[in-house]
């Protein structure tokens, strides 16, 4: 089985949520923005790195919030052989400056801010959720 450990971040703005649009081997959907660590990299340095990276934006961590651990069954995965171990890292951030700006050639191609109360009705990855409970969010 393979493992793969990612940071990711919850940053609201008042009524609003900050996500990333994941597109990538066919598959796609809003995500919380964030991504794998690379080799020695801290978690924490991993979560704001991947929030520049995807939105432009400069963040700053507040709290950790909850680390989720899935199996996905070699089946669902999108290249590798056997079973996939996901567990992610998930931070509360706020933005402390840049500008909101896509990410070019990486595994997300848009970020935009929602209000809560419409994440319900996105097209989005399970993490999303997971990440506003974690939060204590709720999307109506």
């Amino acid at each position: 089985m393979d493992i793969r450990v990612a940071a990711y971040t919850v940053i609201t703005d008042g009524t609003r949520v900050l996500l990333a649009h994941w597109n990538e081997h066919g598959r796609s959907g809003w995500t919380l923005p964030g991504g794998g660590i690379e080799s020695g990299e801290d978690p924490a340095d991993a979560a704001v790195r991947e929030v520049r990276e995807e939105t432009g934006y400069d963040a700053e961590l507040d709290e950790l919030i909850g680390v989720h651990s899935h199996v996905i069954p070699e089946s669902q995965r999108i290249s590798g052989h056997g079973p996939l171990q996901g567990l992610r890292i998930v931070y509360r951030a706020h933005i402390l400056g840049g500008t909101l700006t896509d990410e070019l050639d990486g595994s997300t191609d848009e970020a935009q801010w929602f209000e809560l109360a419409d994440v319900v009705n996105l097209r989005k990855v399970s993490l999303v959720d997971i990440g506003l409970q974690f939060a204590g969010l709720v999307a109506v």
